[in-house]
């Protein structure tokens, strides 16, 4: 009856998954999606390429072995933004055949080009040869992704005023920047210049940046953003950006002027939901083009479904993979479990930061008591060994039942090691698993014994006192 049992509508993380989930449940599916955009912002423009040139950085700077060597310590002096994106293009190109091959190897049919709805169950698709094909499926699921927010008063030329997907194609390291906007992308993208030697401003209207985060760590990553000489300007917004032949100048509300060779913005994602022509098949979008969906990720037409950042929050790729995964399942009339709450969060900045669970200050505004315990990298011999002084772990215990109620990390490997925490918590383990436990030594790892043991005594000497 149709030509496809299930169509999805965009390639990034959330589209790959639900295709991939439905085709192994013997369904015929379908993925829309333009020839250079395989794999969504994700692969092409955001994710892995951000990423790849935080990696690019690290080594090329030497920045995480000055510790080490002295603070002069550089892989390469003069680093081309050519030095840059050979590593970046490589990584994209590798990443995009292992999609194709996934995609291939599932039966997965590539539909290229772009899609929007005729109805509830076809969609027009745009090959780019002036001539539209009409699909027609079943079930379909939108994985459109976002692109970043451009603020209308802006004149965005992606050379000196750029956008988040913009400043990988910068044509030149800048000497100066200016990023508008202390969120995640914000703040990675700010480290990361600031390590090539980019003299960096943050512009942000609230009081703090990354707020939902552990204000500790975020204090310990300001001070070694100050230390990368990057300047903060909170509770300040810009009022407009002047270009001039050589720079451009921000004009602050408060009346500052900052100059600068490139200006960032990141002023938070729009959904990609414009060109789709929702109305046709009965849906609409938020002004930030986003759709509502259900605890199934069913919209309010019933065969059809949205994943991924186009529903908004949490908008990572890791959730959006699982939405993706879950929405085909049920799309597909499969039992599924529902998505854990328990999800982590990792921020690419200089030095990376990643926590799961709850935050000191959330635990104090429920009343919940807690202890800390922390461990820091310099008194671990893997720490010395990678030249990391300033690392941390932090575990939030529960004194009552020696429950963990979260793991903050920052410092080298923090997105990797906080997966044991997130095992323990999710397994409904206690601080004793963590003491009773054997880590190889040395590792990183072993932060978690040592903070651990700094949570258990606290708790045993109020204990003691108590009794």
């Amino acid at each position: 009856m149709y030509d496809y049992d299930l169509l999805v509508l965009g390639s990034g993380p959330s589209g790959q998954k639900a295709a991939i989930a439905a085709a192994k449940l013997g369904r015929r599916v379908a993925i829309v999606d333009r020839r250079d955009m395989l794999g969504g912002v994700c692969i092409n423009t955001g994710t892995v390429p951000s990423k790849t040139l935080r990696e690019a950085v690290l080594y090329l700077t030497g920045l995480s072995q000055r510790d080490l060597y002295g603070s002069s310590y550089r892989v390469k002096e003069d680093i081309t933004v050519a030095d840059l994106a050979a590593r970046t293009q490589h990584v994209i190109t590798r990443q995009t055949d292992v999609i194709r091959n996934q995609l291939a190897r599932n039966k997965v049919s590539l539909i290229t080009g772009t899609g929007r709805f005729a109805d509830a169950h076809s969609v027009w698709v745009d090959g780019g040869s002036g001539r539209e094909t009409r699909v027609s499926f079943d079930k379909a699921v939108i994985a459109a992704g976002t692109r970043p927010a451009r603020p209308d008063s802006v004149d965005f030329d992606d050379r000196t005023i750029v956008d988040s997907d913009g400043v990988i194609n910068l044509q030149a390291v800048p000497r100066s920047m200016v990023v508008v906007g202390a969120g995640v992308i914000g703040m990675e993208y700010a480290s990361l210049f600031a390590a090539l030697g980019t003299k960096v401003t943050v512009v942000e209207r609230r009081p703090r940046m990354l707020d939902f985060c552990d204000e500790e760590i975020v204090e310990s990553l300001k001070y070694h953003l100050r230390d990368l000489s990057v300047t903060f300007r909170f509770g300040e917004e810009v009022a407009a950006v002047e270009k001039h032949r050589s720079a451009a100048l921000c004009v602050l509300r408060s009346g500052k002027k900052i100059a600068a060779d490139t200006v960032m913005y990141s002023a938070g994602r729009q959904g990609q939901t414009d060109d789709l022509a929702l109305e046709a098949a009965g849906l609409t979008a938020d002004h930030r083009g986003r759709i509502t969906v259900d605890a199934d990720y069913r919209t309010t037409v019933e065969n059809i479904y949205a994943v991924g950042d186009v529903i908004g929050f949490p908008a990572l790729a890791s959730t959006s993979m699982e939405q993706g995964r879950l929405a085909a399942q049920h799309a597909c009339g499969e039992p599924a479990r529902g998505m854990s709450d328990l999800q982590p969060i990792g921020i690419y900045t200089i030095p990376e930061i990643s926590f799961v669970g709850k935050n000191e200050e959330e635990l104090t505004d429920a009343s919940v008591p807690f202890e800390v315990g922390i461990a820091r990298y310099r008194e671990l011999a893997r720490g010395q060994i990678v030249g990391d002084s300033y690392g941390m772990l932090k575990l939030l215990v529960s004194p009552e039942d020696g429950r963990l109620l979260g793991v903050h990390v920052f410092g080298t490997g923090a997105t990797e090691i906080v997966h044991i925490g997130q095992a323990v918590m999710g397994c409904g383990g206690t601080v004793d698993y963590l003491l009773d436990a054997v880590f190889n030594y040395p590792t990183l790892a072993e932060a978690y014994k040592v903070a651990a043991l700094d949570a258990a005594n606290k708790i045993r000497n109020i204990t003691r006192i108590d009794t």
